[in-house]
């Protein structure tokens, strides 16, 4: 938990605002949902020893369960959403700054 609000604070940083952290659902969770006036992801944080390593660190089991709770987000909300949709990664290792990986797996959301 702690990467992830250290993920929050860096991708804040750089102008994105946060939607959702921790959005829980039946099928699948999304560590945070973050917008910029033209993106909006959905990203899974890793905190591994060495950023390399986290950013590697997303299972194709873990891909499909993120595109799940995203597809299940953008079901619920009213207004259309314009823009690029992304599946991103935050990696975070001690002592080293976060890096932050736009379009880490396939938009495709089934």
């Amino acid at each position: 938990m702690r990467a992830e609000i250290f993920a929050a604070i860096f991708l804040m940083a750089r102008g994105y605002r946060i939607l959702e952290r921790r959005y829980k659902t039946p099928v699948g969770e999304v560590d945070l949902i973050i917008a910029n006036a033209h993106r909006l992801a959905f990203v899974e944080v890793k905190g591994r020893a060495e950023l390399d390593e986290a950013l590697g660190a997303v299972s194709r089991h873990q891909q499909q369960r993120i595109k799940r709770a995203a597809s299940h987000w953008l079901a619920k909300q009213r207004v259309p959403l314009g823009g690029e949709i992304g599946f991103d990664v935050v990696a975070i290792a001690p002592w080293k700054l976060p890096r932050h990986q736009k379009d880490a797996f396939s938009h495709t959301i089934s």
